[in-house]
């Protein structure tokens, strides 16, 4: 009978190996961010910044598109906010409505980890052959979004 470390050693479930990927691949971009002087960002922060686009974001969608609670969201946001890469402004669509907008300094960021997530991705094409990489990027996406509606479902 084997037990569950032996098996997740050998033949890891699919949250064993999500978890593994997300932590490999946090640890190398905010290592990277932090040579490049990003130092105060942590993987938390990954939740919001991943999603944020130039023109601004509201919380709610980056609640959503992350997976993460509106709360944690805000908690972040704020975080961001004091550590100068984002901006809460008026929604000109709906001025009811904030959108956490990228600084300067957040923009610089997001260019960074752009640059940086792209070698990374390039580096495992390369290793795994580009049509590889892409169909496993493909079931990868697949999965992740079937797992999402289901658990949707459930809420």
């Amino acid at each position: 009978m084997t037990t569950r470390a032996q098996r997740n050693k050998t033949n890891p479930d699919l949250g064993v190996l999500a978890g593994r990927l997300l932590f490999a691949v946090q640890n190398e971009l905010f290592s990277a961010l932090a040579a490049k002087g990003f130092d105060d960002l942590q993987p938390r922060h990954g939740a919001v910044m991943a999603y944020m686009d130039p023109e601004g974001v509201r919380a709610t969608d980056l609640a959503r598109l992350s997976g993460q609670h509106k709360q944690v969201i805000g908690t972040l946001v704020d975080e961001l906010e004091r550590l100068g890469y984002v901006q809460r402004h008026p929604d000109p669509a709906d001025r009811r409505a904030k959108l956490v907008c990228p600084t300067d300094r957040g923009l610089e960021q997001m260019k960074a980890a752009d640059k940086i997530m792209n070698a990374l991705q390039d580096r495992h094409a390369r290793r795994l052959g580009r049509d590889a990489f892409a169909q496993f990027k493909a079931a990868f996406m697949d999965v992740t979004e079937h797992q999402r509606r289901a658990v949707a479902k459930k809420s």
